[in-house]
């Protein structure tokens, strides 16, 4: 019988073609350069092809080598929903559950999730990864995460997804802001460059403008944060304003600062939290019950 590829060389490929870097490939597979190497030459022999072309460090990808990453993250992620379903037929709350989520929800939410997940589901091993939307979406393409924690709404292409509840914007300023009153009648009333925000690459950006209906871009100061934490740093030093999410004040965010909180503009203002997952995913009654966890924290805030 012919050998087919295994499974562990067409990961090498995938990883490979993402990072266009041999070592930094091997590390972020757990292996060593020279054993990432052999599994690529591997696999052109048993494919009959060059996948790669390679001139002393420097190297490309032939056209063989491109489509066969395509195809090969076909195969990687059947390969892992079979061992999926292999788990589910047995315990559907069993097994490894790879989450993956965004920086503005994983500090707050993610200790009382963990915590309540292991009493409840005790053979469920959660493994976490936290990173931008966008990255957390290529993985989950990739097959190397199972399901996602994401602020919505979001354009989450073919994947499926689900509203587990709503998490409030607050106007959060500096003591002395010169406003007297719990709510924020116009946006008129702040100085120019006086909101800070977090970098465009965070969802959490667009969600707050939108959900509080902040339009006048003068208002916004060129200066933005790369964390939650850094933002209120930031506001505190500039005397200024920004928007934060109620599970981050919920989580002491703004303890032992100078800080106070207003109602913004927009009534109601907030972003939805959602599960998203892959929809030829056979693990449907894990993620409702995954979901269900969240949900009932999100509904304690």
């Amino acid at each position: 019988m012919h050998k087919l590829p295994s499974i562990r060389n067409l990961q090498y490929l995938i990883k490979l073609h993402e990072l266009k870097n041999f070592n930094r490939a091997a590390q972020a597979c757990f292996v060593s350069q020279s054993t990432l190497s052999a599994g690529i030459q591997n696999l052109e022999e048993q494919l009959g092809g060059q996948l790669i072309e390679r001139e002393h460090k420097a190297f490309v990808f032939t056209d063989m080598g491109t489509a066969m990453v395509a195809m090969a993250k076909d195969i990687v992620q059947r390969a892992s929903e079979l061992e999926e379903y292999a788990q589910f037929c047995q315990n559907p709350m069993s097994g490894r559950l790879k989450v993956g989520c965004i920086p503005t929800i994983a500090p707050f939410i993610i200790k009382p999730f963990f915590n309540r997940c292991n009493a409840k589901y005790p053979e469920l091993m959660l493994q976490l990864k936290e990173d931008t939307t966008d990255n957390l979406l290529l993985s989950l393409e990739n097959g190397e995460l199972d399901c996602l924690i994401l602020a919505l709404p979001v354009d989450v292409g073919h994947f499926r997804r689900k509203v587990l509840g709503e998490d409030r914007f607050w106007l959060v300023a500096h003591k002395e802001f010169p406003l007297e009153s719990g709510t924020l009648y116009s946006y008129e009333d702040l100085p120019d460059e006086s909101i800070f925000l977090l970098q465009r690459e965070h969802c959490l950006t667009e969600h707050a403008l939108s959900a509080c209906r902040l339009i006048e871009s003068n208002k916004i100061n060129p200066l933005s944060a790369s964390s939650l934490h850094t933002l209120i740093a930031m506001v505190e030093c500039q005397l200024g304003a920004t928007f934060i999410p109620q599970m981050a004040i919920d989580a002491g965010l703004l303890a032992n600062s100078e800080l106070k909180q207003l109602n913004p503009v927009a009534e109601n203002a907030s972003r939805q939290i959602g599960l998203v997952w892959r929809s030829s995913s056979r693990r449907l009654i894990t993620y409702n019950k995954v979901g269900e966890v969240i949900a009932d924290i999100l509904s304690q805030s």
